[in-house]
């Protein structure tokens, strides 16, 4: 696999920003459609894609939003284009035998167990949430995740049947670069990594 440009690289990693400002232009369905089609390419344990999305759009749906947003995030979500909920299904091994064919006794090391369900579909969720951030950045929109919010208001007003239980929040839209504070420092490789 070739190295992406430096160009590339800035738009991936070097100036992806969290945004919270946000231009008042909405995000076309197709795009979020393709967000999702890309995201989903990134690789889960056992393929298991527990990752659900609600792309949080409407005013009214919004609303139903707002009382569980921690209040300082509630002017930044309420005025960006589009919201997503990201989500894991506590069922997700169900469509195992679909995604993982290669694994046929795949769903048999979820089905029954709730730590493993909880640990797969909470990491899982985590990183197709990244890859939904990063798939939102290569096609231009910028990103305000958070987990500023009530999950077990969240749950309740999106997800009542308790299937699903919400992770975290992003923010999609076009941010308004002006009103970004300086990039925050970062660990050096050091105090991060180490190499054995």
């Amino acid at each position: 696999m070739p190295a992406l440009s430096d160009i590339a690289l800035d738009q991936l990693f070097r100036g992806g920003r969290t945004h919270r400002w946000w231009e008042d232009r909405p995000i076309p369905e197709a795009t979020l459609r393709e967000i999702a089609e890309l995201a989903k390419l990134g690789p889960t344990s056992a393929n298991s894609s527990p990752g659900r999305f609600v792309f949080v759009v409407s005013r009214e749906a919004k609303e139903r939003l707002r009382p569980h947003l921690d209040e300082g995030n509630v002017r930044q979500t309420m005025s960006a284009p589009a919201t997503v909920i990201v989500a894991y299904d506590t069922e997700f091994f169900e469509a195992l035998p679909t995604l993982a064919p290669n694994s046929p006794d795949a769903r048999s090391w979820f089905a029954g167990k709730p730590e493993a369900i909880e640990r797969t579909g909470f990491q899982g969720s985590c990183l197709q949430g990244a890859y939904l951030i990063m798939a939102a950045w290569a096609l231009g929109l910028d990103c305000g995740p958070m987990g500023g919010f009530s999950r077990q208001g969240i749950d309740a007003a999106f997800f009542p049947d308790g299937k699903f239980k919400s992770n975290f929040l992003i923010n999609l839209g076009y941010g308004l670069p002006e009103k970004l504070h300086p990039r925050q420092p970062r660990l050096a490789f050091e105090e991060f990594c180490s190499i054995a």
